[in-house]
């Protein structure tokens, strides 16, 4: 895999990868990784043994809604159908929530996370509009059956 895509030499990524220093690793990189990491809202795995429940692991996000979207948003309030301004912002912050999830989960040493909650939340005020995605999980390890 080359590394220096994403700021970092492919020697520095590959150092904080042996020494488990995970948070400071980019996205793409936690998104690499984490693929082999077993992400589900099932609170047991068909096939898998649990070896070891490690901890509870939370991702919190917060995305503003620019002004344009409420604006917009609001007009579909009025005439109806769907706002796919407000819908991308809602994946962009599951997206986002569920890699920093993943971080987590192997900052912990976690090959899965079970019984994955996702919650939304408005956050409004001054007239200014912040959606809140929490994500929250059992991090575990866990072998094949």
């Amino acid at each position: 895999m080359v590394f220096g895509l994403f700021g970092k030499s492919d020697e520095k990524i590959q150092e904080l990868i042996d020494n488990k220093q995970f948070d400071e690793l980019p996205i793409e990189v936690i998104d690499e990784l984490g693929k082999e990491l077993i992400v589900t809202t099932e609170t047991t795995l068909s096939g898998y043994e649990i070896e070891d429940r490690i901890d509870i692991v939370t991702a919190e996000c917060v995305f503003g809604m620019n002004i344009f979207r409420d604006m917009f948003a609001g007009i579909r309030d009025i005439f109806g159908g769907r706002s796919s301004a407000s819908q991308k912002v809602l994946r962009d912050a599951r997206r986002t929530s569920l890699t920093e999830l993943r971080r987590e989960a192997l900052i912990a040493g976690a090959n899965a996370v079970i019984a994955v909650d996702l919650d939304y939340s408005e956050i409004s005020g001054d007239g200014k509009s912040m959606l809140l995605v929490v994500v929250s999980g059992t991090a575990c390890r866990v072998r094949k059956a």
